[in-house]
């Protein structure tokens, strides 16, 4: 068995990694981008005396993984599916003659929970594990235990490009690591910015207009976060009529298609290749002498509230744009096109963060009780998960029978574990096929965890129709993998075989039965779930014409979450599928619009009413004074009815930094202030302006008062001896309306607070309209009053208008009724 092709820089140290793996069982390479280890290292181990079995190459991604089978069994000279072959979640060629198998981790993960063994295998190697996936993460982990407990003869290797060694020599037991230094090739970075307002497809395409000015020959890759950023930057670089074949390289592409990007164009014209991050690693793609990169990631967030996983773009880590660069590099000089500033890069996260700090850990502590581990934490992590998150997905297991309350596995959770989905689609495809609608459960499965099958669209049951009526690659590997599933369903439903047939609506409702939501009355395309969380659908979409949806996938969190994939389902299935949820209960609501207290009899599924009537009071009705506060608690303080004396009181306190009467103070202690308040009142707007004071003062202590006082007193009193208000809720700071002859003889601007600032005066004429604000009145007596004196004295002739109000007389009288008093 030889490997042809030309010597790559890994071809220098096989000869150390094969001397490491006789002296321990495992190993750590770390290789630049195109150094060769994906193609290299795994052929080079079928020839070591302690091979016996099969070598298993576990690859990030399935395009990765296809491309690395052929690629090594095209060095080798056969075809794949001999010596060498592959494994996918849709796709699979191997033999019985197959040694060396291509995989993704989480292929891996279900081959060794059904055989901890591994029976037959010598070898397992872990591709890139610096990008950190769950998968990878936790199939490196289950390994690890493997070789402790049960095979000391398996050999693992974790290979990289950006690794960093000692923590997963570490890990692997004081691992040697074996470094190849790769072969060099000159990279230009050429950082051509973006400007904010422009849309990203067209920043891709001015890159491309400079690229092929700048660079005669060689092709492109661009990379961009999603699959709907590419289908966008193709259309508008197939618009402009660039001498370009421009490819589409991401999940939802068809094998063939995803082949043709990865090799030269037949017919020698310059190919743009548009990618998600689905190629920065891994094998070369032959022909790439120019990057662009548009700096950003999508990634995968789970929203433990909502119980979806959502996905986020953010900024691309420093490793990632690296990678990404050096693909320009890889056979040649290259050149990377960067749409950010050189000094936006500092200021990247250094690395991608790992995804089991982001991931829903539900599959992995079902896997892990599966595995005999009550805590995950007992497996070898390079980033064990944190404790709340184990916590939070045991209770969901535990909530759909999968463990028992010690935490360990159930019959039902043992039978969950070996379908390879997620579990909620796992417990889905059990109770249909039990049902005898196991065929349906696993066309809607593969459906719903293939990005893109059936085209766009959020109606299921149109995605899943048009999907049956298309022919293809990537259709007929999904339709075979449905027809799997239905027979993995059908060998491990237990219990006795039912006639329940449900709509398509009806079995996502068993896989997310809090994601069943109602549409909001009066309210189209707003739903509202089970759960409690609020779903959005655009109006014009016709699934809004449902009053009832089973939501599958969603995208967005707080009120803005988006739906992404439903099926209406009638109102008489949720009640059948839910009957033993659905409770009777007397309900306390309070009415905002008209403050008051409505008592009801309702029937419940989860928040959603499925109907209720207006009741008296009776045993089971919550307290009116308990109903308004849970109202406050909920919708805020701005519920109570609050009048301008106790409102200034609280700017006042806002004012002085006194945290006791701020909005989070007052919401804490509400039972201390509000309930006592509420006791005899008819309603939040009814409890009047003088006992809300009064309460809010009550909550001041003795010092607290006179720190107030100090520095943000009630009324300022002017030199003619009048007393205003101050309002510190003004826009311009603390004010002071007043009639400008009671300020004259002032010399100097009053102030408040502490530092000082100046109170503004708002100035007035003895009919009380403005004539000036001033927040420095010996500014204004020495500059503008000469003018506002002589418009005054023409509109008010009867009072004193001097030439010198610093040194004036204030007064609130004319000028012959300060005479008159003067005379006196």
């Amino acid at each position: 068995m030889t490997t042809a092709g030309p010597f790559l820089p890994i071809d220098a140290v096989l000869p150390d990694i094969m001397a490491a793996l006789l002296l321990k069982p495992n190993a750590v390479v770390v290789a630049p981008p195109g150094a060769g280890k994906t193609t290299r290292v795994a052929p080079a181990l079928l020839r070591e005396p302690w091979c016996k079995g099969a070598v298993w190459l576990l690859s990030p991604r399935r395009l990765a993984a296809r491309a690395a089978a052929e690629r090594i069994a095209e060095e080798m000279g056969e075809a794949v599916g001999g010596t060498v072959g592959y494994a996918t979640r849709l796709d699979s060629k191997q033999s019985a003659a197959t040694r060396l198998l291509v995989m993704t981790p989480g292929l891996f993960r279900n081959r060794i929970l059904a055989d901890p063994e591994l029976q037959g295998v010598s070898a397992v190697l872990f591709d890139e594990v610096h990008e950190r996936s769950l998968d990878g993460d936790f199939a490196l982990a289950l390994a690890i235990d493997a070789q402790q407990g049960l095979r000391d003869d398996l050999r693992l290797v974790a290979m990289s490009a950006t690794l960093d060694g000692a923590r997963f020599g570490a890990l692997l037991g004081d691992a040697p690591v074996v470094k190849s230094e790769g072969k060099s090739w000159p990279l230009d970075l050429r950082h051509i910015g973006r400007r904010a307002e422009d849309r990203l497809e067209a920043s891709v395409l001015a890159a491309v207009r400079q690229a092929l000015a700048d660079e005669k020959e060689g092709d492109m890759l661009a990379f961009l976060p999603g699959a709907a950023d590419i289908e966008r930057a193709a259309a508008a670089v197939e618009a402009a009529g660039l001498p370009l074949v421009v490819h589409r390289l991401h999940g939802q592409i068809d094998p063939a298609m995803q082949r043709k990007a990865l090799v030269r164009d037949p017919g020698g014209a310059r190919k743009l290749i548009l990618a998600t991050s689905i190629a920065e690693t891994s094998l070369t793609i032959d022909g790439v002498r120019i990057v662009i990169d548009a700096g950003l990631s999508r990634r995968p967030r789970f929203d433990k509230a909502a119980g979806i996983a959502r996905l986020v773009t953010e900024r691309a880590s420093q490793a990632s744009a690296t990678q990404r660069a050096g693909r320009a590099a890889r056979q040649g000089p290259g050149v990377a096109y960067r749409l950010w500033e050189a000094a936006a890069t500092a200021g990247m996260p250094p690395f991608d963060p790992p995804e089991i700090h982001e991931n829903d850990l539900m599959p992995v502590v079902l896997d892990c009780a599966s595995w005999g581990i009550v805590d995950p934490r007992q497996l070898g992590w390079l980033d064990p998960p944190s404790p709340a998150a184990i916590a939070e997905a045991k209770a969901r297991l535990q909530a759909i029978g999968a463990l028992g309350e010690d935490g360990r596995i159930t019959a039902h959770g043992k039978a969950l574990a070996a379908v390879p989905l997620p579990v909620p689609l796992a417990h889905m495809l059990l109770d249909a096929a039990a049902a005898g609608e196991g065929d349906l459960a696993g066309e809607l499965a593969v459906l719903l965890t293939e990005p893109g099958l059936g085209g766009r669209g959020a109606d299921v049951e149109a995605r899943l129709g048009r999907w049956r009526g298309v022919r293809g690659e990537r259709a007929e590997g999904a339709r075979r993998l449905a027809r799997r599933l239905a027979g993995v369903g059908g060998r491990l439903a237990s219990g006795p075989r039912t006639d329940e047939t449900r709509s398509i609506g009806g079995w996502i409702a068993t896989a997310w039965p809090d994601r069943v939501a109602r549409q909001r009355a009066g309210q189209r395309g707003e739903y509202l779930s089970v759960g409690g969380r609020a779903y959005k659908i655009d109006p014009v979409d016709p699934l809004a014409n449902a009053e009832w949806l089973a939501i599958a996938d969603a995208q967005g969190h707080a009120a803005g979450v988006r739906i992404l994939a439903a099926a209406p389902i009638a109102a008489a299935e949720v009640e059948a599928i839910f009957a033993d949820r659905i409770v009777q209960q007397s309900a306390s609501v309070y009415d905002a619009a008209n403050d008051r207290v409505d008592h009801r009899r309702e029937r419940r599924l989860g928040a959603i009413a499925l109907s209720s009537g207006k009741a008296g009071r009776d045993a089971g009705a919550e307290d009116d004074v308990a109903v308004r506060l849970a109202a406050v608690r909920d919708k805020g303080l701005g519920l109570i009815g609050w009048g301008p004396a106790a409102q200034a009181l609280r700017q006042r306190a806002s004012f002085a930094g006194l945290d006791a009467l701020s909005t989070g103070a007052l919401a804490d202690s509400l039972d201390l202030w509000l309930e006592p308040l509420l006791d005899g009142a008819r309603g939040l707007r009814d409890i009047g302006d003088r006992r809300l004071t009064d309460a809010l003062m009550g909550l001041l202590d003795w010092p607290a008062r006179q720190l107030l006082e100090k520095l943000a007193p009630a009324d300022y009193t002017t030199p003619a001896g009048s007393r205003h208000a101050i309002d510190y809720g003004a826009e311009g700071g603390p004010t002071v309306s007043v009639r400008v002859q009671e300020m004259y003889g002032l010399a100097r601007h009053p102030t408040v607070g502490d530092p000082p600032i100046p109170l503004v005066l708002a100035l007035t004429s003895p009919a009380h309209r403005p004539i000036q604000t001033s927040r420095d009145i010996a500014s204004f007596w020495s500059g503008s009053w000469r003018e506002v004196a002589k418009e005054m004295r023409g509109r008010y002739p009867k009072h004193s208008w001097p030439d010198d109000p610093a040194t004036a007389r204030p007064t609130l009288l004319t000028k012959a009724a300060q005479a008159r008093r003067d005379a006196q």
